[in-house]
């Protein structure tokens, strides 16, 4: 988020402070409110408590050029940037193209967008974290309540600069962190002092913003329950959510040793059965479970609520962006044709026939206005209310993620362990690897994160961090198939693949457009930056 905007971001927390005192309208609606200050926000702990869930809506729809939310910077349209950087799903519509197709400038409105909101939230957290404190130092709530809340703010302010990270900056196996990272703010702008601190800090490098993000969730960890009741178990950050996250945060840094020391206190150590004391996780016993029940499952780790009162409408929901306009499994009526499954991933030979995640997660559109016979997941069913929530970490990636740590430093057993518990559930009995690992074990959890996570934004993540490995990198931005190149049905054919082509060619990972370009109205407001562009932009 640029500056310019950062310094009317404060009145955000106010603002949803008064829309859910008051009931009466949509919160994607609401402008600042200036009349508002921080001082109601945080006077008594029953606002405190509205304006920290007022943090949460934030972080579900945000703002698209300063207007309605579209699902920036964890909903809808975050997750389908996370595919159509990637291959595995294809784009059918105009807006998504510039994505699609690396044709992103300093201007572009999806780049541009995603990294102001994730700012935005950011400060919104961090005038959480601030005003927190001043209620702890008035005696407006005990210590130990304040510590929680900050720790909710600093677990969504980790989130979203590693977010920032894996979009504008090299990954950290390149060079080791000393590239270019991002401003990590830590700083409310409520002030013009405030304003100026922001401003004068520079991008520092990719490992220094990784030790904060560290610091900000061991923090989180140690300052958050472990359970939270009813659905705010999944809606809400707990200590379980922030030792997941470390999980992504330390595979991304290649400290493998590190996922593992993580994921072992969710669990992920022993034989299968795998379950969380802390926060009783457990993969569910149909891959679909997460998706029917988004507050009620026992795998989901951490999710962006939406409801029917609550999200980002017809340009910006989950079901909406994902689907197709014509037939699907709930009979409502469907999306808007803008992504569907790539036959890339559809025809993989390693995504063997029979598993349970093509029929129960993948439907064939039967009609529509533009993409007529093509797959499209159903991970997301809530049409024309929008009420699907965004997932931001499941327990499969907590043990998917130790599963590759475990691959990557020997121990194949454990790995193997891990691995079948996710694919055993969906695969067929004759499918199973069993007790003998694949020849390529590392390969075999790469290709089964592309299954499990398709549809959920997690494509780009691990093109990403594996943009220099000299065995498992794709060399950069994968080639893709193009709409017009598909022949309906004939294109999904995953016993008999027909040949087609890659008609978008691939970006090499030394290319300048393998990372995303400061957004030209960050520079515009922030010297600082203004002189940190990233190279070639």
């Amino acid at each position: 988020m640029n500056l310019m905007i950062t310094k009317r971001a404060y009145t955000f927390v106010a603002a949803t402070l008064l829309f859910a005192m008051s009931g009466c309208k949509d919160f994607t609606e609401l402008e600042p409110l200036n009349n508002l200050s921080e001082t109601l926000a945080f006077s008594t702990p029953e606002n405190i408590e509205l304006s920290v869930n007022g943090v949460y809506q934030a972080a579900a729809v945000g703002e698209y050029e300063g207007g309605a939310g579209r699902g920036y910077p964890f909903g809808a349209a975050s997750t389908q940037q996370g595919e159509m950087r990637g291959e595995d799903m294809v784009n059918l519509q105009a807006f998504y193209a510039f994505t699609y197709e690396s044709n992103y400038t300093t201007v572009t409105a999806n780049n541009k967008n995603h990294w102001e909101q994730l700012y935005a939230l950011i400060n919104q957290a961090n005038v959480m974290i601030e005003g927190v404190a001043t209620a702890v130092s008035q005696g407006i709530i005990s210590a130990d309540v304040g510590a929680a809340y900050e720790a909710e703010g600093r677990f969504l302010r980790a989130l979203s600069h590693h977010e920032l990270l894996v979009y504008f900056c090299r990954p950290y196996a390149d060079g080791n962190g000393s590239h270019p990272g991002v401003p990590y703010r830590t700083v409310a702008v409520t002030s013009g002092t405030a304003v100026n601190e922001n401003t004068s800090l520079g991008r520092g490098t990719v490992a220094q913003a990784y030790t904060n993000i560290l610091a900000d969730l061991d923090f989180a960890e140690q300052n958050l329950p472990t359970q939270r009741a009813g659905a705010t178990h999944v809606s809400r950050a707990t200590s379980g959510a922030a030792i997941a996250l470390k999980t992504r945060v330390k595979l991304h840094q290649l400290d493998y040793a590190g996922v593992i020391v993580e994921a072992n206190k969710l669990g992920a150590t022993g034989a299968s059965p795998f379950t969380s004391s802390l926060g009783g996780y457990q993969l569910e016993v149909s891959p679909d479970e997460p998706f029917l029940n988004n507050s009620g499952n026992r795998e989901s780790i951490f999710s962006v609520a939406n409801s029917a009162v609550s999200n980002g409408g017809v340009n910006g929901a989950l079901a909406n962006m994902f689907a197709g306009s014509g037939a699907n499994p709930t009979g409502a009526a469907g999306g808007r044709d803008l992504i569907a499954t790539s036959p890339i991933l559809w025809n993989a030979s390693f995504w063997v026939d029979g598993d349970l995640r093509r029929e129960l997660l993948h439907f064939r559109q039967t009609g529509g206005t533009a993409a007529y016979a093509l797959v499209y997941t159903s991970k997301y069913r809530s049409y024309g209310v929008f009420a699907d929530w965004a997932p931001i970490i499941r327990y499969a990636e907590v043990l998917l993620n130790s599963s590759e740590a475990h691959a990557r430093t020997g121990n194949s057993v454990q790995s193997l362990a891990l691995l079948n518990a996710v694919r055993d559930r969906s695969v067929p009995v004759s499918a199973s690897f069993g007790t003998t690992p694949p020849a390529d074990l590392i390969q075999a959890v790469l290709n089964e994160r592309r299954i499990e996570f398709t549809a959920e934004g997690r494509r780009w993540p691990d093109i990403h961090r594996l943009g220099v490995d000299p065995v498992y990198g794709t060399g950069g931005i994968p080639a893709k198939i193009e709409f017009a190149s598909l022949n309906g049905q004939a294109s999904y054919n995953n016993l008999n693949p027909p040949t087609i082509a890659r008609n978008i060619v691939a970006v090499p990972y030394s290319d300048f457009r393998f990372i995303w370009p400061i957004p030209q109205s960050e520079l515009q407001a922030n010297p600082t930056l203004a002189g940190e562009q990233n190279p070639e932009y």
